[in-house]
């Protein structure tokens, strides 16, 4: 079994390595080159190799030299088409700069968000150990589910109606005739997940099911009905979960950070809604802001890392 590693750190060290042993000077007096290919006039540099392999996430330890190798040919080609955009002056197009600029901004928010977020604490073990409890669906009772899903399209006002058709009905073919039956839109699938892959409202539901049973959620757009098929029981014991638990609140914790001083941000600064913004500004329920709630998605995320650290942790442990 290969032992998936971090790149970056021991790629630096294998790349400026390789690069060294290579050109007509063997003399160890002199610094390893920075320079890992030149296309045409333009030097590509192991930074730039190494901030693409990072992006790239883990790399099994025995695949790191093929992975660099790949990563060099990805960076070669796109030099060479980036000097032919410049040649042809696309760099100096209004569409080309528009994207340019807005990647800039992305960039310089999200590096204060992360400066923002490094202030996030480490969760204490008593708060670990309360989120190990308060969840065991996630943990000492995780399980593996067998699902039938209903992903039904109703207005809030006919969710109570939707919900006592699942109580009467016994099957999902019963709950999909009475859909069809009140015109109700609907899509059906079948599926199995890992309770890390499922929404906690929904996950909640799901491990006081026994098989047969049903599960009812709202979502944005109507409801959903999980319908349990079977389950296989996969707990994961306290010191297994305890790491990623760990990055999980830490991860949650410098998200809150990052909301905050937003929220902050917003309440010193002068914002003046202009136009038709001005318009729907003014029709928004009072003390309730255009502005959403959530106004820094994508920050927030990278912040947070991409996917769960409770997903990724508990499919490194199958």
């Amino acid at each position: 079994m290969f032992q998936p590693v971090r790149v970056a750190p021991l790629l630096a060290v294998i790349v400026i390595g390789l690069l060294s042993g290579c050109g007509a000077e063997k003399s160890t007096s002199k610094p390893a080159s920075q320079v890992a290919a030149k296309v045409n006039k333009e030097e590509l540099s192991v930074h730039q190799l190494n901030e693409l392999l990072m992006r790239s996430g883990n790399v099994p330890a025995d695949q790191v030299k093929q992975a660099s190798a790949a990563a060099l040919e990805r960076l070669i080609d796109q030099e060479l088409l980036v000097q032919q955009a410049k040649e042809r002056k696309l760099d100096r197009t209004p569409k080309v700069m528009q994207a340019i600029e807005s990647a800039r901004r992305e960039i310089l928010a999200r590096a204060y968000a992360d400066q923002v977020a490094g202030f996030g604490v480490r969760p204490s073990a008593s708060e670990v150990s309360a989120f190990y409890e308060a969840n065991p669906g996630l943990f000492a009772k995780r399980r593996i589910y067998d699902l039938r899903e209903l992903s039904i399209r109703i207005p809030a006002e006919r969710y109570a109606e939707l919900r006592d058709a699942v109580r009467g009905a016994s099957t999902p073919e019963e709950v999909s005739r009475w859909l069809t039956e009140k015109s109700i839109p609907f899509t059906a699938g079948d599926g199995t997940k890992p309770a890390e892959q499922l929404p906690m409202e929904v996950l909640n539901g799901l491990v006081q099911l026994e098989t047969g049973q049903a599960a009812v959620s709202r979502t944005p757009y109507g409801a959903l009905i999980l319908f349990l098929a079977g389950y296989r029981d996969e707990p994961i014991d306290r010191a297994k979960a305890q790491p990623f638990i760990e990055q999980y609140l830490l991860n949650q914790a410098k998200v809150e950070l990052a909301k905050a001083e937003l929220k902050r941000l917003r309440e010193i600064a002068r914002i003046e809604y202009v136009g038709e913004f001005a318009t729907a500004a003014a029709a928004a329920d009072d003390g309730a802001k255009v502005a959403a709630p959530e106004a820094l998605p994508e920050t927030a995320r990278s912040i947070a890392g991409s996917g769960s650290a409770l997903e990724k942790g508990a499919a490194g442990l199958n």
